[in-house]
């Protein structure tokens, strides 16, 4: 062998490594200079010193001094970079395949789709579909946006949306979702939201801002490693100074102080936590739950009480019309056509119990918060509402024993007002949702408190809380008082969870530890949550809490790995153990650095079971 050729050799590739490794040496190096030394810096002072010292060795077997050649670190400082560009490949894999579920998301709506204009089917671009347009679908054609079925029945594949991965059955005034399969039938629909507003686009928009956002834990980490770095740092100058001092050669001390940078590098600890937060967003997705932010995934492993909403959220929101008690002279029907057209301007779940009967002009309608609406219904100011409207306007309650006799029965108490005057009341029912039952007995058996926050009346509250076992229920609550609620119970120290669907609910779902929204609700409900159960099923609030703990499991397993792993190698690489013949070189410390890294990753996978 040539010692000139072979350190030649060594030298130019060593350069091509370092080329190659250019962004954590430059990392390194800024934050050094910022006086906020990380992993990257430890790499870089390491990688550094090794080529460096090695260039030394090098102009010393260029002289002829041939013994040189054995103090040669070139291959240490690329194997070093080599392994850890090879473990944030890995990393940028996961991330990858987040990343190209994206784009598929995206890519998943059809081009073209033919709209019905004039009684005549045209074909147009996604582009060119507007608010109110009505689409056609044929069996087996995607829908091109979202929006709500005029015409026709069909079966309707969602699964690449709710995680259910049956057909669902749709019918006229059910919504459909931009990217679905229409399986077996003819629809027209009405385009309701395209754009940015489609369900699609918020999904990518979500999930982009999930991956974007570091949850607390994550923080700690990072706290961690700024005082973790600046010790190795200490440490390993600290060996290098005993070598001198102990005159135990200059190349002998440059390599330990080398080794004792790279194996205490905790480039694992850049893994720990998102790699595990990403295949946890993964799971989440896959079973219809939609987190907005990551550290939703880590609060959720901490939560003991769930607040729910009662109408649209434990129920199914679909009303109907049980009893009319009426007190005027207006005849029935001209009665519901007046609460029908006034209800017609409302998005609270109860105006769909009406939604056969409107017709009549609506002027200076007016949403009054908790309480009910009001607004000229032909002319005439009608106002409708629970029994709290009635405070509100100083309006005698003359008719309580008839509301009574509605709520026993499980009824939603709606006063009709005409000229401050009660003239009617009617009494709607509504069902409770399938599953509901089973999940709030999953939820006490494992101690988790659960509440139900209503701003209905208290005997129909009652029923629904003993069908469902919920023991506490607050009812006749305005939106300001769910708000209260939620913040006594958090100054209880409690971790809550509020799940509701419509716009009332929106303040409280902000307030909450954690806001939950059914795909069903309003769009300031979903804005206001922090996660989207996509298929409306209730259930999904315990897998979320499940897939949360496993993974603070995960995590910590994974930090404790990271650091574990590093610090059991820094005795070894001072050379503690070199008595009883344990040693090692900056090139088996770049291995067991990306050892730990290895553990770490296919730990952080174990969660893709879930």
């Amino acid at each position: 062998m040539n010692p000139i050729n072979y350190t030649l050799t060594l030298f130019v590739l060593a350069i091509a490594f370092l080329i190659y490794g250019f962004d954590i040496l430059k990392s390194g190096y800024k934050n050094l200079i910022h006086k906020s030394p990380n992993m990257d810096t430890l790499v870089a002072i390491g990688v550094l010193s090794s080529f460096f010292y090695s260039v030394y060795g090098m102009a010393m077997v260029l002289k002829g001094n041939n013994e040189y050649v054995h103090n040669l670190y070139f291959e240490s400082a690329a194997i070093v970079i080599f392994f850890i560009k090879f473990g944030r490949y890995l990393d940028g894999v996961s991330k990858d395949k987040t990343k190209e579920a994206i784009k598929k998301l995206v890519q998943i709506t059809p081009k073209k789709a033919i709209i019905k204009v004039n009684g005549e089917e045209k074909e147009v671009t996604i582009d060119q579909i507007k608010i109110n347009d009505i689409v056609i679908s044929h069996p087996g054609d995607r829908i091109a946006v979202d929006g709500e079925i005029v015409r026709g029945t069909t079966h309707v594949d969602e699964s690449f949306i709710t995680g259910e991965s049956k057909p669902v059955a749709k019918k006229p005034e059910d919504n459909v979702i931009a990217g679905s399969i229409n399986y077996d039938g003819y629809i027209e629909y009405r385009a309701e939201k395209i754009g940015i507003k489609s369900t699609i686009s918020q999904i990518v928009k979500l999930v982009v801002e999930a991956t974007n956002t570091k949850p607390p834990i994550a923080k700690i980490a990072d706290k961690v490693s700024g005082y973790f770095v600046p010790v190795v740092m200490l440490i390993a100058l600290l060996s290098l100074i005993g070598y001198v001092l102990l005159q135990l050669g200059i190349p002998e001390a440059i390599k330990t102080f080398v080794t004792v940078l790279v194996v205490a590098c905790p480039c694992s600890l850049g893994l720990a936590t998102p790699l595990a937060i990403v295949v946890s967003e993964g799971a989440c997705a896959n079973k219809g739950i939609l987190v907005k932010k990551s550290e939703i995934l880590e609060n959720a492993s901490k939560i003991d009480t769930i607040v729910f909403d009662k109408t649209g959220t434990l129920t199914y929101g679909k009303l109907k019309i049980s009893e009319i008690i009426n007190f005027s002279e207006i005849e029935e029907n001209e009665l519901l056509k007046i609460v029908g057209s006034l209800e017609s301007k409302s998005t609270h779940p109860i105006a769909k119990a009406f939604k056969e009967y409107n017709g009549l002009s609506v002027e200076d309608f007016e949403n009054i918060s908790g309480l009910g609406i009001k607004g000229k219904v032909e002319n005439q100011e009608i106002i409708l509402g629970n029994e709290k409207i009635l405070e509100k306007y100083q309006i005698e309650n003359k008719y309580k024993e008839q509301e009574n006799k509605l709520a026993e029965q499980g009824n939603s108490i709606i006063y009709v007002i005409k000229e401050l005057k009660i003239i009617a009341i009617i009494g709607v029912n509504d069902i409770v949702r399938e599953n509901v039952k089973e999940i709030i007995k999953k939820l006490n058996k494992n101690k988790i408190e659960t509440i139900m926050l209503t701003g209905d009346n208290n005997q129909t509250a009652e029923i629904v809380g003993r069908e469902l076992q919920i023991k506490t229920i607050i009812s006749n609550v305005l939106p300001s008082k769910k708000v209260e609620t939620i913040k006594k119970l958090k100054e209880q120290g409690k971790n809550v969870i509020m799940c509701g669907d419509g716009i009332n609910d929106s303040p409280a779902l902000a307030t909450a530890d954690i806001g939950v929204s059914i795909n069903s609700g309003t769009d300031i409900a979903i804005d206001s949550s922090d996660v989207i159960l996509m298929n409306n099923d209730l259930n999904k609030i315990m897998d979320l809490i499940q897939i949360s703990k496993r993974t603070i499991k995960n995590i910590k397993q994974n930090l404790f790995w990271a650091f574990f792993y590093n610090s059991l190698m820094i005795p070894i690489a001072i050379g503690l153990l070199k008595p009883i013949g344990i040693s090692i070189n900056p090139m088996i410390a770049g291995l067991a650095m990306t050892l730990s890294s290895l553990t770490v990753i296919l730990n952080a996978l174990r969660l893709r079971r879930i």
